[in-house]
């Protein structure tokens, strides 16, 4: 267990206005001779981005809206914390050489660059960013290798899966086991999902997200997001990847071992746990979180997923099958589908439609460079817009109100 004689750990925190990052700051704020902040990072919320920087003095704050650069700055004159502002900024300050930790909570493509220049630097990848390796698994995992840096799960799943193979690693996995919730849309049909608005989607029933995180829990595109990185976390053939709806949230993912064996990590739903264990790792941290106990859930159920009604996974199965590029082409286009989505732009169902036509229409690339993923990026951002807006009018969830 860590205590005060431990040594300070210094964070930068990307993207640290949204859901996890502002959890991850509640973690930082209960361990203050642990972990000191250096930089703070926001896209555009620059009020809380201000807020966050004179409670935690960090060395340098970054605002990715340039256009917000003034109003940052005028509010942290009488302070000594610099402040900058672009991707550019963000990308050069992950580099700093006081950084330990580089807590990657930035929303979705967005997290690429920074998290290249940061493990170049030789800093430890506190991994919330999931799109990281979606896009582009091999590249990262290959770089993580070079500069031995440590890539440290937080996602709920792959902390869980992480935390049963410490002592393990000379094992062998015979399968992991990924759960989800369901969704707020668990056990519904097309006919209903079809009339879906984003308010639904966004009640999610047990984890208190960001919006676009929350939808790709609804569609199941977040565990097929979770499948790839999977397989890039824990270096995984997708025949070893199975996913599993368990509705209570209370087993966050298990191994199984080639004896048959299977390893499970409990907890009550929290994200705190999971950011907590990979910022303090590899000590454990003592907490005040509330405990769980199995006399308040005494049925704990297990189902298979509906990928013929949530087409979303099957899509990611396959992509992940085809390799190369392709992987970056379903991010991509279901960022523009939950942007237009959120935006009442387009319909719940429809999403999966952008999706997979972008992956029948977009150029296959079987070992892309890094150019190759932005520009795929790129391309397929723009191919999913021109989608959304010539989909019949059937397809499109549009605000009556």
């Amino acid at each position: 267990m860590l205590d005060n004689t431990s040594y300070i750990k210094n964070i930068a925190i990307l993207g640290s206005t949204g859901s996890i990052g502002t959890q991850a700051l509640e973690v930082v704020t209960e361990n203050p001779d642990l972990f000191q902040m250096v930089l703070l990072t926001a896209n555009n919320n620059a009020d809380l981005l201000i807020q966050q920087a004179l409670e935690f003095y960090p060395t340098h704050v970054a605002i990715c809206d340039e256009s917000k650069y003034g109003q940052v700055k005028e509010a942290l004159a009488k302070t000594e914390i610099q402040v900058h502002a672009g991707h550019k900024a963000i990308v050069e300050l992950v580099t700093l050489p006081e950084i330990n930790v580089v807590l990657t909570a930035m929303v979705g493509f967005a997290g690429l660059e920074p998290t290249i220049a940061a493990i170049k630097a030789g800093k430890d990848i506190a991994l919330a960013n999931k799109e990281t390796l979606v896009v582009a698994g091999e590249l990262i995992t290959e770089l993580a290798r070079e500069h031995e840096v440590k890539i440290l799960p937080v996602d709920s799943e792959h902390s869980a899966i992480f935390q049963c193979l410490v002592g393990e690693e000379q094992n062998p996995i015979e399968k992991i086991i990924l759960t989800a919730s369901g969704g707020p849309f668990r056990g519904r049909d097309a006919a209903y999902l079809a009339n879906v608005t984003r308010e639904d989607a966004l009640k999610h029933p047990n984890w208190v997200m960001g919006a676009k995180i929350t939808i790709d829990s609804a569609s199941l595109m977040n565990k097929g997001l979770e499948v790839v990185e999977a397989k890039w976390l824990f270096d995984l053939q997708p025949s070893q990847i199975e996913v599993i709806v368990h509705p209570q949230s209370i087993i966050h993912s298990m191994v199984q071992f080639q004896d048959g064996s299977i390893k499970a990590q409990m907890g009550l739903p929290d994200m705190k746990l999971p950011i907590q264990y990979a910022l303090g790792y590899p000590e454990r941290i003592a907490n005040n979180f509330k405990r769980f106990s199995f006399t308040d859930y005494p049925s704990l159920s297990f189902e298979q997923p509906d990928i013929k009604t949530f087409r979303n996974l099957g899509l990611v199965f396959d992509a992940l099958q085809a390799g190369g590029n392709m992987p970056c082409i379903v991010n991509a286009a279901n960022e523009v589908a939950v942007a237009a989505f959120l935006n009442r732009q387009t319909g719940f169902l429809a999403m999966s439609d952008v999706i997979e036509a972008c992956m029948q229409k977009m150029e296959f690339i079987e070992t892309p460079t890094l150019h190759n993923y932005l520009e795929t990026d790129r391309q397929t951002r723009m191919l999913a817009q021109n989608l959304i807006q010539t989909l019949p009018l059937k397809a499109l969830q549009l605000d009556t109100n």
